[in-house]
């Protein structure tokens, strides 16, 4: 594109500001985005090649400014906004720092010697209820005991590891939270 065009095209922007903010502002549903966009425009125009042939001044500017929102509009939905930073930002750390696996292992090696220190049924039933998920029921016949006598070994041993560990035994009705 010679200069001459380059400085036709211009013109044309001038001459014709009032009418492209008038057409870009219904087309964008903005009028400060169609400033932005015109003005982007007459700034581009020094970038267009020597090679392009322009036949229609007024349609090729305002296609250029439109094309201009269009890529300001994807651009900025490639963008994070700041409420996303802030939510990214505020994620915290969940991995347990060195004081709290340490604290957590002693805490096992405390809730395994509870577990020795109980009679081998209650010891067996806490297995059986707790870690395996079997009902009181399941629990009773596999053992060759009464649902009763299930429930209050099952009792008795969470009462004894919770004193173990200086815990307070939280009480559920309805026995031992399902597994999934």
């Amino acid at each position: 594109m010679a200069e001459t065009e380059r400085l036709g095209l211009r013109q044309q922007i001038v001459e014709n500001y009032d009418s492209l903010i008038a057409r870009l502002t219904r087309r964008l549903g903005s009028s400060e985005h169609a400033y932005d966009v015109l003005h982007e425009t007459f700034v581009r125009l020094d970038s267009v090649p020597a090679t392009t042939q322009v036949l229609n001044p007024a349609s090729y500017i305002f296609r250029t400014a439109l094309n201009i929102e269009r890529n300001r509009r994807k651009a900025q939905s490639y963008r994070v906004s700041v409420a996303e930073i802030d939510s990214l930002v505020d994620v915290c750390d969940e991995t347990p720092d060195p004081a709290m696996v340490a604290e957590a292992r002693s805490d096992f090696k405390a809730f395994e010697r509870a577990l020795l220190d109980l009679p081998e049924r209650p010891r067996q039933v806490l297995r059986l209820m707790s870690l395996e998920g079997k009902t009181a029921q399941e629990t009773a016949d596999h053992l060759n005991v009464s649902v009763r006598t299930v429930a209050a070994d099952y009792q008795n041993a969470l009462q004894q590891c919770a004193k173990s560990l200086n815990r307070t035994p939280v009480v559920r009705l309805g026995g031992p939270r399902p597994r999934p």
